[in-house]
């Protein structure tokens, strides 16, 4: 099932979300409480005060600047609390733009039976290629002949007998030859569906089919699935 999550899930944060609101609720309710308590204590003492030796009106203004500024930073603390649930929000949301979406990436892909499609990066000059593919374990499985100029080829999962490949990671190599000289080996990349993408540390993770994650800036490219 195609998700989009943070570091924990959307539904923490949605709980995180409303926790953050019923604080701030409750922070406005007790600094407007002590506020109110703060002003009757300070009415008392002016009203009790010794006549003969009254106190400097100056330590008033004093008592009452400093409860200012606690007030201040109670009511910027609870801003700053709002715009942070409210940009978590505004970010998950932007995470479904990259779910069942069809992403070029260099990494596995996992094989399930449906063919992959592979984008081999042959080099320009080559006049033969092949395709290499590699197993979880880096171990070479397979190895065909592709036309060179090809900018994408599905491989089949399918071995010389006929016989499909166990279900599992799969990596591809480009062989590229000019005149049967090895002009050079690269890594082929795929195109993998991304079935859940989640915030992070290191910023946005995308999970593909088999478990496969790549961060988002590996991405080369994102189109609409065929």
């Amino acid at each position: 099932m195609d998700a989009v999550t943070s570091s924990t899930s959307a539904a923490p944060s949605r709980a995180a979300t409303a926790a953050n609101a019923v604080a701030a609720n409750q922070n406005e309710t007790a600094l407007s409480s002590d506020f109110e308590t703060f002003l009757r204590m300070l009415s008392v003492q002016m009203q009790n005060q010794d006549p003969l030796n009254p106190q400097d009106s100056t330590e008033f203004a004093t008592q009452l600047a400093q409860f200012s500024t606690v007030e201040q930073q109670t009511l910027t603390n609870t801003l700053l609390t709002n715009l942070g649930s409210q940009l978590n929000a505004m970010g998950l949301s932007g995470l479904t733009n990259w779910v069942g979406m069809d992403a070029r990436v260099n990494a596995p892909a996992h094989f399930s039976g449906a063919p992959i499609e592979v984008v081999p990066n042959a080099n320009a000059q080559a006049d033969k290629a092949y395709l290499v593919v590699k197993n979880a374990n880096g171990a070479e499985v397979q190895r065909f002949t592709i036309d060179p100029k090809a900018d994408t080829l599905d491989w089949s999962g399918v071995d010389n007998s006929g016989k499909p490949f166990a279900n599992g990671l799969y990596s591809f190599e480009t062989e590229s030859y000019a005149k049967d000289e090895l002009l050079d080996t690269v890594s082929a990349d795929v195109y993998a569906r991304v079935t859940e993408a989640r915030t992070g540390t290191d910023g946005v993770v995308l999970i593909a089919p088999g478990g496969v994650e790549f961060a988002s800036d590996k991405v080369l490219s994102l189109r609409q699935p065929s």
